[in-house]
C-alpha cells in the first residue's frame, strides 16, 4: 500500500502485513471545549476508514487518538460559563464520544487525555533543557527553534522566511520570535501543576509528542491530522521529538484537506459551520461517511446540503439493490462473464485503496457492482443470481463503514416525494406571507416525526 506523505512530498510504501504486521498510528484528536463541527469530523472518518481497511488486509493497527483537555479554549469557555476547565473538558469529552458513535467511528485502541500525562511532559521538557534545545524564562520554558537545524522540513518553510513574519507577543520572554512554549507559568484561575520551573501547564505541541511516544514509541508508522496542523503544530512536534531522541518521529505523515463552504475554510471563528450531530440527524451516518469518502482525502471538499443529499441518495440506491438481491434469495448462478466482471471490480476496489487510499475510486467500484446487478436483471436475468454481488458489496464496504444495515434508514420513495411537495408548498406560502398555514405544515409534519430546518441553502427535512 502506498500513501502520500507530507514529509516526503510523495508516496511512501507501507510494507505488507507479512513483513510488518503491527502498524502504529496517531491521529490528532479534538480540543474538548465545544461540540465538534462537521469539518472536524473529516479526519476522524477518513482515518477511521483507513485504519479499518488496514485491519481488513491483515495488519494489526495500534490506533491512538488523543483528547486535548488542557488548552486556552477550554479555559476561556470555563470563564464564560462560570465553571471550571475540568468541568468543561469532561462534559465535552462525553459529547465528543457520542458524536464519534453517531459518525460510525470505531473507538481508538488508546484514547489518552493530556491531563494524565503531565508528569511525562515535564520529563521531556527537562530533557530538552538539559540538551540545550530549550530554555527557562521567568517560569516559562521555550523551545529554541534554531537549535534544531531541520526545523521546517515538514512544512517546507525556511527559518529565515518564518522569522521575517514572526513577532514576540506582549508578556512573552522569548529569545527568538520563532521559539514556542513548552511550559507556561501559571496565571490566576488556570489549571496548574508543580514543575521544576514553578506552577504552570504544558504547551499544546508538547502534549501530542508525549502521548504518541508513550503509547507508540519514539518512532512509529503513521501520524495523521488535518492539513491546518502541518504548521506549526506538527512541525513543532517533530522538532521536540527528534531533538530529544535523535531518531525519526513518524515515518509517514498524512494530512487531509479542509472542508470548505463556498471555497472558504469551515471554522467556528468564521461562523460558517454546522455541528456534526445536526448534520448526522439531517442526513444519517452513512450519507455523511459517503460524502467524505466520495472525495479524495487530500483534496478540499465543499460542504453543502445538496452534496449531502446526493450522498444520501447514492447510499439509498445501493441499499435498494441489496434489498432486491437478498429478497430474491439464492438458487441461481451468476453467468461466468458477469462473475469475471465482478472479480475485476473487486480487484479495482483494492487497487484504488492501495494507491493512496483513493476512496472515490473504491466507491465507484462498489457502485459498479450494484449497476452490474441492475443491468443483469434489466436484461432478463434471474434475480436469484444476485446474491454473490450483494455479498461482495457488503464484504468490501464494511471497513468503510457503509452498507452493513439490513436496509437504508428513511422513508419510501413515494412518501419522500410527498414530503418534498409539502416542503415546496410551505416555501410558496412563506413567499406569499401566509405564515400561519406554513407553520401549520411544519407542526403537522413534526407530529409525524419529520423535522424541517430552514437554512441559507433552502429547507431540508429529516426524520426525528
Amino acid at each position: 500500500m502506498r500513501l502520500w506523505s507530507t514529509l516526503e512530498r510523495g508516496p511512501v510504501e507501507l510494507p505488507p502485513p507479512e513483513e510488518k504486521r503491527v502498524v502504529g498510528m496517531y491521529v490528532c484528536g479534538p480540543t474538548v471545549y465545544d461540540y465538534i463541527h462537521i469539518g472536524n469530523a473529516r479526519p476522524f472518518i477518513v482515518f477511521d476508514a483507513l485504519r479499518r481497511y488496514l485491519e481488513s488486509r491483515g495488519y494489526e493497527v495500534v490506533y491512538v487518538q488523543n483528547i486535548t483537555d488542557i488548552d486556552d479554549k477550554i479555559i476561556n469557555r470555563a470563564k464564560e460559563e462560570g465553571s471550571s476547565p475540568e468541568e468543561v473538558a469532561e462534559r465535552f469529552t462525553r459529547e465528543y464520544l457520542e458524536d464519534l458513535a453517531s459518525l460510525g467511528v470505531k473507538l481508538p485502541t488508546y484514547q489518552p487525555r493530556a491531563r494524565a500525562y503531565v508528569d511525562k511532559m515535564i520529563e521531556l521538557i527537562e530533557e530538552l533543557v538539559a540538551k540545550g534545545h530549550a530554555y527557562v524564562a521567568d517560569g516559562d520554558v521555550y523551545f529554541s527553534v534554531r537549535s534544531f537545524p531541520e526545523y521546517g522540513k515538514l512544512s517546507g518553510k525556511s527559518i529565515d522566511d518564518l522569522r521575517a513574519g514572526a513577532r514576540v507577543e506582549p508578556g512573552e520572554k522569548k529569545k527568538d520570535p520563532l521559539d514556542f512554549a513548552l511550559w507556561k507559568a501559571a496565571k490566576p484561575g488556570e489549571p496548574k501543576w508543580p514543575s521544576p520551573w514553578g506552577l504552570g501547564r504544558p504547551g499544546w505541541h508538547t502534549e501530542c509528542v508525549v502521548m504518541s511516544r508513550e503509547l507508540l514509541g519514539e518512532t512509529f508508522d503513521i501520524h495523521a491530522g488535518g492539513n491546518d496542523l502541518i504548521f506549526p503544530h506538527h512541525e513543532n512536534e517533530i522538532a521536540q521529538a527528534e531533538a530529544a531522541s535523535g531518531k525519526p518521529f513518524a515515518r509517514i505523515w498524512l494530512h487531509n484537506g479542509m472542508l470548505t463552504v463556498r471555497g472558504q475554510k469551515m471554522a467556528k471563528s468564521l461562523g460558517n459551520f454546522a455541528y456534526a450531530r445536526d448534520v448526522v440527524r439531517m442526513f444519517g451516518t452513512e450519507a455523511v461517511r459517503y460524502f467524505y469518502l466520495s472525495r479524495h482525502w487530500r483534496k478540499p471538499l465543499d460542504f453543502s446540503h445538496e452534496a449531502l443529499e446526493e450522498a444520501r441518495k447514492a447510499v439509498e440506491g445501493v441499499y435498494e439493490f441489496l434489498a432486491e438481491a437478498e429478497l430474491a434469495g439464492g438458487g441461481a448462478e451468476l453467468p461466468e462473464d458477469l462473475s469475471r466482471e465482478l472479480s475485476g471490480l473487486e480487484e479495482k476496489f483494492h487497487a484504488e485503496l492501495g494507491d493512496d487510499f483513493n476512496t472515490p475510486g473504491a466507491l465507484a467500484a462498489l457502485q459498479g457492482m450494484a449497476n452490474l446487478g441492475k443491468r443483469f436483471v434489466a436484461a432478463g436475468g434471474d434475480r436469484r443470481a444476485l446474491g454473490p454481488i450483494a455479498h461482495k458489496i457488503r464484504e468490501l464496504s464494511a471497513p468503510l463503514g457503509l452498507f452493513q444495515e439490513e436496509k437504508a434508514p428513511g422513508v419510501s420513495e413515494r412518501a419522500e416525494e410527498l414530503i418534498g411537495l409539502l416542503v415546496e408548498l410551505r416555501a410558496e406560502l412563506r413567499r406569499d406571507k401566509n405564515f400561519k398555514l406554513a407553520d401549520r405544515i411544519r407542526e403537522e409534519l413534526s407530529k409525524l416525526g419529520i423535522q424541517l430546518k430552514d437554512t441559507p441553502q433552502g429547507t431540508v427535512w429529516t426524520l426525528i
